[in-house]
């Protein structure tokens, strides 16, 4: 998962020391931080990579420490906090808040909007790759094959919604005090310990129903994730730059299903139909930019299988792929 691709190795001379990462406790903060380093070690440059958090997880912590990223306590909702944050060219921002949105609203509005702006304030000479979702655009019909960067933002729910606002608070901040921004709009990155597949896989293996209303999506692999966001500094901009990133194809839930039922030897048992409307993400600009993913889903999907089948371990966030209603 943190092993840097050849690119990666190649671009990350012209990063700037030191990197910070923040919300670097996070699902996908703690292997790209760990990534930025071996990739460093590997092109051969010294690269300070400084992994930021509240870290209630003490584990995250020293896990970060002993791959030899620095870590640091830091309340991004705290201005005060930020302001005494070193000194840095180069930021892979990932704070943000989703699973409880429906019990505290507030608290994901102010998570997802007032931190982009002490941020920005502070580091107006920066490089920074901000993590958004593909949850920022509304479902649209399948056979469109995905929303692109230039669509309307129109979502429905308190999260998607909060999201909208956060790239809004960049893009003013970024034309305002000339902060470089890059908005990445991720959908589903894929992990052995969660993501869409181990929560259809799981499905399979219990014999829970899979719900098909949300019958497609898009995934990619958390490492090739990982190593085009670090890379996307390099498409940082202001006015800032927003760039879809996910895996090439439409993935039906049906067909993920079905494969991971010949792997378990066991049968899918569905719910409803599909419709005809799905949130999925059209990534060709970034493929074209950054380069197509270097793992497939056929493989996550294996690799997945035979976790889950020794037993491995997973984070129980499931990630509401099947909700259509944006409560999350």
């Amino acid at each position: 998962m943190t092993e840097p691709t050849a690119p990666l190795v190649e671009f990350i001379t012209s990063v700037r020391s030191p990197l910070l990462v923040l919300g670097g406790s996070g699902k996908m903060g703690p292997s790209l931080a760990a990534m930025a380093k071996r990739a460093a070690a590997l092109a051969g440059v010294e690269l300070r990579v400084i992994a930021l958090s509240r870290f209630s997880d003490q584990a995250a912590r020293r896990w970060l420490e002993e791959r030899g990223v620095e870590t640091l306590a830091c309340d991004l909702l705290d201005p005060a906090h930020v302001a005494a944050l070193p000194d840095a060219d180069d930021i892979i921002y990932m704070a943000g808040r989703k699973f409880g949105t429906t019990d505290n609203p507030a608290l994901t509005w102010a998570m997802n909007m007032l931190p982009p702006e002490y941020v920005c304030r502070r580091f107006p000479n920066a490089r920074v790759v901000a993590l958004s979702t593909g949850c920022v655009y509304p479902l649209i019909p399948v056979e469109q094959g995905g929303s692109r960067e230039e669509d309307p933002l129109t979502p429905i729910g308190e999260y998607s919604n909060a999201c909208v606002a956060r790239e809004r608070v960049f893009e003013y901040l970024a034309t305002t005090t000339g902060t470089r921004v890059c908005l990445i709009r991720l959908n589903y990155a894929l992990d052995l310990r969660y993501g869409v597949l181990v929560d259809i896989a799981l499905k399979v293996l219990s014999g829970a129903p899979i719900d098909l209303t949300v019958g497609y999506l898009n995934a990619i692999w958390q490492r090739d994730a990982n190593a085009m966001i670090i890379r996307a500094l390099s498409l940082a901009q202001s006015p800032a730059f927003p760039l879809n990133l996910t895996g090439p194809e439409t993935l039906s839930v049906r067909a993920v299903a079905q494969r991971f039922g010949e792997l378990f030897r066991r049968e899918p048992i569905f719910a409803g139909t599909e419709s005809p409307v799905a949130l999925l993400n059209d990534s060709g600009k970034a493929h074209q930019l950054l380069g197509l993913p270097e793992t497939s889903i056929e493989q996550v999907i294996r690799w997945t299988a035979n976790w889950l089948e020794h037993q491995g371990r997973v984070l129980g966030k499931p990630t509401h792929y099947e909700v259509a209603d944006g409560r999350y």
